[in-house]
C-alpha cells in the first residue's frame, strides 16, 4: 500500500478503509464504456438507477469482493463540475483510483472524445429517498437462500435473516456476484431479513417470501 502523507493516508481507498478515514477525495482518471447494470459484476438484473445517478465501473484495485456493489461516489471532471455515480461494475486491469464511466456520466464531466479525463472522487450516500428493496436470486427454495439489496442509499454491509420473528438473526455470506447466500438454506419458505449499511444503520424487513425472482420493497431505506 503508497501512502501520500505523513498522516498515513492511503493513495487508494477501499469501501472498507474509506469507513476508517472518511470520505476523502481521490485523485484518479476516468475513461467510459458501454456501461452494464443488468450484467455486470454486481448482477443488478432486476434494478433501473435512478434519473438522477450515473453509473461506473470501479478498478479491481479498488474492489472490496462485492461490497463496492451499490456504493455512490461523487465524481468532479476536470472543469469542475460534479456528478454522482453508483458502482454497478469492476474494471479489470483499470489503474488505481480509475473509473469507467457510463457514457452519458462521463460526457457530463468532459466532450466523450477526450477519451481520458483526470477526476477527483469520493464516496457518498446516493441521493435515494424511495426505500431498499431485497431480491431474491432465481432458484431459492427454503433448502438453498440467495437474496440481493438494490436502492440503498448507503453502502450494504451485512444481511442476516431471522425465523423466529426477530429474536435471533443468522448471518448470511455475500458472494463475488452480490448476492448474500446460505446454502443450506434457512428450512422455511417466509423469513424476516435484517439488512445493515456500512455506517451500521439496519433496515428490517418483515415476512420476506421465499420465492424464486421476487423483489420485496421494504418500509424505509437507512436513516429514514
Amino acid at each position: 500500500m503508497y501512502f501520500s502523507s505523513a498522516l498515513a493516508i492511503p493513495a487508494f481507498l477501499t469501501l472498507a478503509n474509506a469507513a476508517v478515514l472518511g470520505k476523502r477525495a481521490l485523485s484518479g482518471q476516468a475513461t467510459y464504456y458501454g456501461g452494464n447494470v443488468a450484467g455486470g459484476a454486481c448482477s443488478f438484473s432486476t434494478y433501473t438507477l435512478p434519473s438522477d445517478i450515473f453509473g461506473t465501473a470501479l478498478s479491481d484495485s479498488n474492489w472490496d469482493t462485492s461490497a463496492n456493489c451499490g456504493a455512490c461516489v461523487s465524481v468532479t471532471g476536470p472543469d469542475g463540475n460534479s456528478i454522482t455515480a453508483m458502482i454497478v461494475d469492476e474494471c479489470p486491469g483499470c489503474g488505481t483510483n480509475h473509473l469507467d464511466l457510463f457514457p452519458t456520466a462521463f460526457s457530463a464531466l468532459a466532450t466523450p472524445s477526450t477519451g481520458v479525463i483526470d477526476v477527483s472522487w469520493s464516496y457518498v450516500d446516493c441521493p435515494i429517498t424511495t426505500p431498499l428493496q431485497v431480491h431474491n436470486k432465481e432458484g431459492v427454495s427454503a433448502y438453498w437462500f440467495s437474496m440481493q439489496v438494490v436502492n440503498a442509499n448507503k453502502a450494504v454491509s451485512t444481511l442476516e435473516v431471522s425465523t423466529d420473528g426477530g429474536s435471533t438473526w443468522q448471518t448470511t455470506t455475500r458472494k463475488d456476484y452480490n448476492f448474500f447466500e446460505n446454502e443450506s438454506g434457512f428450512g422455511t419458505d417466509t423469513v424476516d431479513v435484517k439488512v445493515t449499511s456500512s455506517a451500521g444503520e439496519v433496515v428490517i424487513v418483515d415476512n420476506v417470501a421465499i420465492t424464486a425472482g421476487s423483489v420485496v420493497t421494504a418500509g424505509s431505506n437507512f436513516g429514514s
